[in-house]
């Protein structure tokens, strides 16, 4: 399994719910990465996206502990554990855990590569963290991207492989 995530400086994910910056290129690569694979994401993750609908083009896998939580177009779990053993039902599929911060956070040691877009900026008030790949010693930079600019804001895109 992979994460894909976007962070800031200080391994910042969100603030209220809701991503740092909508970078227009991250949205669009995260897109091209994804489409025809599966995600695993939280409910409230899912409410995050537009008309609070999963993404089409992919097996959205939904994390709750809602017991009475239903959703048509996409498979629904209780527990983690139950999440990645309907994603080994996906063998020609890659499975990335697309948030949100719990869901990260308990998902981490099963995965063996992060896609991660690294923002150069310190937001203030953000409430959702990550591990920080750079301070781990089970983690290795494996490809690095030049700079790119949103908003004069710098990013650039980082995948780390597990050691």
């Amino acid at each position: 399994m992979k994460i894909i995530v976007a962070v800031d400086k200080n391994w910042a994910i969100g603030k209220n719910g809701d991503l740092l910056l909508r970078i227009d290129e991250d949205l669009k690569r995260f897109r091209e990465i994804t489409i025809g694979n599966v995600i695993i994401l939280g409910r409230k993750t899912l409410e995050t996206f537009p008309n609070k609908k999963p993404l089409v083009d992919r097996i959205n896998i939904i994390v709750t502990r809602n017991s009475v939580y239903k959703n048509e177009k996409a498979v629904v779990c209780k527990s983690i554990e139950e999440a990645v053993e309907e994603s080994k039902k996906y063998v020609d599929k890659d499975t990335f855990v697309v948030g949100g911060g719990q869901i990260y956070n308990q998902m981490i040691d099963m995965c063996d590569t992060a896609i991660v877009t690294k923002i150069d900026y310190d937001f203030e008030n953000a409430d959702t963290f990550i591990m920080n790949f750079d301070e781990s010693e089970d983690w290795y930079i494996s490809e690095m991207s030049d700079i790119f600019y949103q908003q004069n804001i710098p990013f650039r895109y980082i995948t780390y492989k597990r050691k």
